[in-house]
């Protein structure tokens, strides 16, 4: 099985230095041998817990999807209580492994996320008990002009297929580029599709990738 790693220490200084990185890349490699792993690239973020803006994860969440390959966590403690974190994993839908959590995977990460999101609920819950009560007492509650506002078009749906397909051909968009930034030649149609599949990323289908397929997505 195919994985890509990911990993987040707090500060510059711990990246630079190496404290907790190395621990959790040992964690990685241990993991690995165990389960007759590949390891297919690493993602590491310098980033505060407390912040919520993680684009090293993004981009290991991005290639996940495109690849098919599994998610690898070193310490999944650190992070379980992060409720962007968990969200965005739950959001990817892609396949998750937390080594010091054997037990976690992209369901239970799914809960966790509930868990953080309980309090919201709570807040949520006390809000509408407190228009409730309001109401009761004769307040005008909602907005006058609702039926001005309303959106009853029933396109929606099909529009949010068609642009979730124009964001992963985006994303492919943006993974071709990179390739041919890195190329020292000009790729033609077929270098490219080589490298894709060479990569391990499938198309939308979970196919292969062919000349033509990779020719719609550079038209985008």
């Amino acid at each position: 099985m195919k994985y890509i790693a990911y990993y987040r220490v707090s500060t510059v200084k711990q990246g630079q230095s190496g404290l907790g990185l190395e621990a959790q890349k040992a964690a990685v490699v241990d993991y690995l041998k165990s389960n007759a792993g590949e390891l297919v690239t690493e993602y590491t973020e310098i980033q505060s817990g407390s912040k919520d803006n993680r684009p090293e994860l993004q981009a290991a969440l991005r290639q996940c999807r495109l690849t098919g390959a599994t998610l690898l966590i070193a310490k999944l403690d650190r992070l379980s209580r992060n409720r962007s974190f968990l969200m965005n994993v739950q959001d990817s839908s892609v396949q998750f492994v937390a080594v010091d959590m054997p037990e976690a995977n992209h369901f239970t990460v799914g809960l966790m996320a509930c868990l953080a999101d309980y309090e919201r609920q709570l807040i949520s819950e006390r809000t509408t008990a407190a228009l409730k009560a309001a109401k009761a007492r004769g307040v005008v509650l909602g907005n006058p002009r609702l039926d001005e506002v309303r959106n009853t078009d029933t396109t929606k749906a099909r529009a949010a297929r068609v642009i979730s397909a124009k964001q992963r051909n985006a994303e492919m968009l943006d993974i071709i580029n990179e390739m041919r930034d890195e190329s020292d030649i000009d790729l033609s149609l077929r270098d490219l599709t080589k490298m894709l599949n060479d990569a391990g990323y499938k198309t939308s289908r979970g196919k292969k990738w062919h000349p033509t397929s990779v020719m719609r997505v550079l038209r985008v």
